[in-house]
């Protein structure tokens, strides 16, 4: 509005002045060529900028309006990261042929990483990919849903500079046929990613199949720095035992959610592994004896994650007071990790190295010992989550609250119905004036139990404006929820405001190797 009144002033000048017709229209000119400035008079190169922040699939619409915008959507700078599996990236490649082409045309020497369904993974693309597209560093391989696979025994080339493979197994189908034939050309890789179906497994008890033989893929893979084996029904400590007998260089293993795990090859892996500062063992079915039979003051381990596991309380106080430099500890849903735990760790071991600690659902904490442990130990985390207690409340977070200055993740709440009211305009104030770098959030009580008044907007600006650096703030669905996002929504930052059914927040970000772990 600004900039019409100053041009509605200059014309009245100009008016008003000797000459002023001829003035008039060469203003009027002036004018014209400035409203006939579009989008498409902007540089090539600006325009691939703003292209680049845009989908395959947006980008693929947009090769629709005009022939420049075609030409720059088809560039191959705008291609260097695709995924082809359509309930991912939307893209869906109709047949073989074309894909083919993509890949001359369109892919060619700028592809990094490609995802590919088990449809379009044949020895012809593979081929393909490895003759057209040299700087393919990155693949992921879907054979998740695969009930036959493709005839493999002519393949002769294969991508041969990969650092990072993801391979989804089928339940049923097996891979020695098609891993026979990628053996000499994936010596490269430093970080492995191997996903079950553990989220398909039925409860009935089904006869399991290895449809991967581990024994043989790790002596191809003898530089792997990170290894990832997640939900696979078939993986135990034998293949633990297998990895770290061959890859000297690791310092990840995460075997989330693989239930004959037991830990029994655990004493050998870190005598094996001696740079191994990561070990994510989440809901695996370890066995105490053999957790306490690892020598843990000579590990180099930093982080660690044993939730949802059956280690007793004498175990934990043994791990926590042995292990020199923890500095990440996920140690949820553990009905031993009681108040004594927690003294101990502070009384016997070093907690003074921690940044990261997850505590969710931990019933037999009481929330004077978490105060106690905060209060000398807070200062230092980065992340915190004391999620899933119903007697930690508001009350615990706003005393602790001042000390948890440098925190960038918390995770709050429990979406259990409360006796209590939880006065959240009070909460946000708190978060707002005493963590300036929070980046991630999350209240998971139940919106029947958020108690605001009609100053709620108040409280909700201060966060908005203090926490410059809140990237995500999840809640249950409902009113608050509702009010929170519509004023994130007027100051333009409309992805901050996420609901717990899409969205939730973990210390996991807090992880050295965190952007190698990530998978599809």
């Amino acid at each position: 509005m600004a900039g019409w009144n100053k041009l509605t002033v200059d014309s009245a000048v100009i008016h008003s002045l000797p000459g002023g017709p001829l003035l008039s229209s060469s203003s009027s000119s002036s004018s014209g060529r400035r409203r006939r400035a579009t989008i498409e008079k902007l540089p090539d190169k600006v325009l691939m900028h703003i292209f680049s922040y845009l989908t395959h699939r947006e980008i693929c619409r947009m090769a629709r309006v005009c022939r420049k915008w075609r030409l720059i959507a088809y560039d191959t700078r705008l291609w260097k990261s695709v995924s082809l599996r359509p309930e991912i990236s939307g893209l869906h490649v109709g047949s073989l042929e074309a894909l083919l082409a993509l890949i001359s045309i369109r892919f060619g020497p700028s592809l990094r990483y490609i995802e590919l369904p088990i449809e379009l993974i044949t020895h012809t693309v593979l081929h393909e990919l490895s003759n057209k597209c040299p700087n393919l560093t990155h693949m992921l391989l879907d054979f998740s849903t695969a009930m036959q696979l493709h005839d493999f025994s002519e393949m002769q080339a294969f991508p041969a500079k990969l650092k990072y493979m993801v391979i989804c197994l089928s339940e049923v189908i097996f891979m020695e046929g098609f891993m026979r034939k990628i053996y000499n050309f994936i010596n490269g890789l430093e970080i492995l990613h191997l996903i079950g179906t553990y989220e398909k497994v039925e409860e009935e008890e089904e006869e399991i199949y290895e449809v991967i033989n581990v024994h043989k893929l790790k002596s191809a893979t003898p530089n792997l720095r990170v290894i990832n084996l997640y939900g696979i029904n078939f993986i135990d400590d034998s293949h633990i035992d297998a990895f770290s007998s061959n890859c000297i260089q690791l310092e990840c293993l995460a075997v989330n959610f693989c239930n004959k795990v037991t830990g029994s090859t655990l004493k050998t892996l870190f005598q094996r592994s001696r740079r191994l500062k990561c070990l994510l063992m989440h809901q695996t079915s370890l066995i105490s004896e053999h957790v306490m039979a690892v020598e843990w003051e000579k590990v180099s381990l930093q982080e660690l994650d044993i939730s949802a596991t059956d280690v007793s309380t004498e175990c934990l106080i043994d791990l926590l007071t042995r292990i020199p430099n923890l500095r990440f500890l996920s140690a949820g849903q553990l009905n031993s990790f009681n108040d004594t735990v927690l003294k101990a760790w502070m009384e016997g071991g070093n907690p003074r190295n921690l940044i990261a600690l997850d505590l969710d659902s931990s019933d037999n904490l009481t929330d004077d010992a978490l105060y106690k442990f905060l209060s000398r130990h807070g200062q230092q985390l980065s992340g915190l989550v004391l999620s899933g207690m119903p007697h930690i409340t508001d009350q615990l977070w706003m005393s602790v609250m001042p000390i948890l200055n440098n925190a960038k993740i918390l995770v709050m709440g429990t979406p259990e119905r409360l006796g209590v009211n939880i006065h959240v305009d009070q909460l946000m104030d708190g978060i707002a004036n005493n963590l300036p770098r929070l980046e991630r959030l999350e209240l998971r009580w139940d919106p029947q139990n958020l108690r605001f008044s009609d100053k709620s907007q108040k409280a909700i600006d201060i966060l908005r404006v203090k926490c410059l650096k809140l990237r995500c703030l999840v809640l249950n669905d409902g009113r608050y929820y509702e009010i929170v996002k519509a004023n994130f929504e007027r100051a333009d930052r409309n992805t901050v405001v996420r609901t717990s059914t899409s969205s939730r927040v973990s210390n996991y970000y807090l992880l050295g190797n965190y952007k190698d772990l990530v998978f599809n």
